[in-house]
């Protein structure tokens, strides 16, 4: 028999808020966190195709952590410290009481430490002075940076992996924390998402990707509207989210707040295209049917979806074929959101920022509505689907999240009963 894993803190750094109350409280209100790109510096920003993101403003590291920790980091992995820090002292988690080997740490990553990445390498062209690279250039942008620094900082000597999945690696972090503690490795696993790629390099190869929207430059809070009519490609987005997982039987004993459960995950490959996923769904079908069958549940329980929908033409209507394909006659009655409607797609971090998004419907019998939803698209329709906040009971949510190269995730939260 399985043990029962469960939540007991989160943490955020997003568009819409750093820190959990404030992100919550913006997407109930339907604010979007999408605005116009002040400068990729040193190139013109009317070269850029898109010139909107969900950028995390007014950023200080210093104001969160130790410099010690802040300087030695790129800021992606600021974005992971900031939430882990939250996570960890809103779960009441005291890790000088905690066995350090029995504490993991899982960090998905899309990709890694670009700010230093491209800054170093614009550097070295300009200068021809290889000598003058940073000294912490190489560890400073591995993808493992992230969960490396989140370990120190906290003593955590567990089980150390990061995900890197494209925009699925958060949602497989978290799959893997509870696989973690379901297989007896650790009693606590620290789970986050992070990105910071908002950068001339990255941002250049997705507009020539022509993968991000273009049509609202001029309007960026209405640039991200999965399943419209006139969506027209995803905006970037950046930030961390951070889940504290641990066995039912570890957080009972230290009488910890339970959020909700996390009971199931599935991971499939659709073996199909690097950046398109197969038009019918069935796949993505598969891999929401896999995730319940972990969790020991049926289609029939499911309330609430936190949909991947990154706003562009394919996926979303993709997704929606998915949905209809599993649910059947149930499909228009499953409550539907997009928290990339409101921050973007943050790439590494949109699995952990949904899962947080979902935890907290769980918790608070609340729905954050889907910005922009003004012109459903016949294709994507369905009922549950709200441009307003909806009030639920909630008991069980999927979190889907679906990367490049054919990568399918989805996990399964649902209401703790003891």
């Amino acid at each position: 028999m399985n043990s029962r894993v469960v939540i007991t803190g989160l943490g955020v750094v997003s568009s819409i808020g750093i820190g959990v109350s404030e992100f919550w409280k913006t997407a109930l209100a339907g604010r979007s966190g999408v605005s116009a790109i002040p400068s990729l510096d040193p190139f013109p920003l009317k070269e850029y195709r898109s010139q909107v993101a969900g950028q995390v403003h007014n950023f200080s590291p210093e104001q969160y952590l130790p410099t010690s920790q802040s300087n030695r980091v790129d800021r992606y992995a600021q974005f992971a410290l900031v939430a882990t820090k939250e996570a960890i002292a809103d779960a009441a988690l005291v890790m000088a009481k905690e066995s350090p080997h029995r504490v993991g740490v899982m960090v998905g990553a899309g990709m890694g430490g670009m700010v230093m990445g491209e800054r170093e390498i614009t550097q070295l062209f300009k200068t021809h002075r290889p000598n003058r690279v940073h000294p912490n250039f190489i560890p400073t942008i591995t993808l493992n940076s992230a969960s490396g620094i989140v370990a120190m900082a906290h003593g955590a000597k567990g089980p150390n992996l990061t995900i890197s999945t494209a925009c699925s690696s958060s949602a497989h972090a978290l799959g893997q924390a509870l696989q973690c503690i379901r297989t007896g490795q650790a009693d606590v696993v620290i789970a986050v998402g992070a990105d910071a790629s908002i950068t001339p390099l990255v941002f250049a190869g997705f507009c020539s990707l022509r993968a991000l929207s273009s049509e609202f430059n001029d309007r960026p809070e209405q640039a991200s509207r999965p399943f419209d009519r006139r969506r027209d490609g995803f905006v970037m987005g950046e930030g961390a989210g951070a889940l504290i997982v641990e066995s039912l039987a570890h957080a009972k004993k230290r009488k910890a707040r339970i959020y909700a459960e996390l009971a199931g995950y599935a991971a499939t490959s659709e073996a199909y295209h690097m950046v398109i996923p197969r038009e019918d769904g069935e796949e993505v079908a598969v891999t929401m049917k896999l995730a319940l069958d972990s969790a020991d549940m049926t289609p029939a329980q499911v309330d609430y979806i936190n949909a991947h929908a990154t706003s562009t033409s394919i996926g979303d209507a993709v997704e929606v074929k998915a949905i209809k394909h599993l649910f059947k006659n149930r499909a228009d009655k499953i409550a539907i959101s997009a928290t990339k409607s409101l921050i973007g797609h943050t790439l590494g971090a949109a699995g952990a920022l949904g899962a947080v998004a979902s935890t907290l419907t769980i918790h608070t019998g609340q729905i954050h509505p889907t910005a922009n939803y003004d012109d459903p698209d016949p294709v994507c329709r369905l009922e549950g689907i709200s441009r307003s906040i909806q009030e639920r009971k909630v008991r069980t949510a999927l979190v889907n999240s679906f990367g490049f190269g054919s990568n399918n995730a989805t996990v399964v939260l649902k209401k703790f009963v003891a």
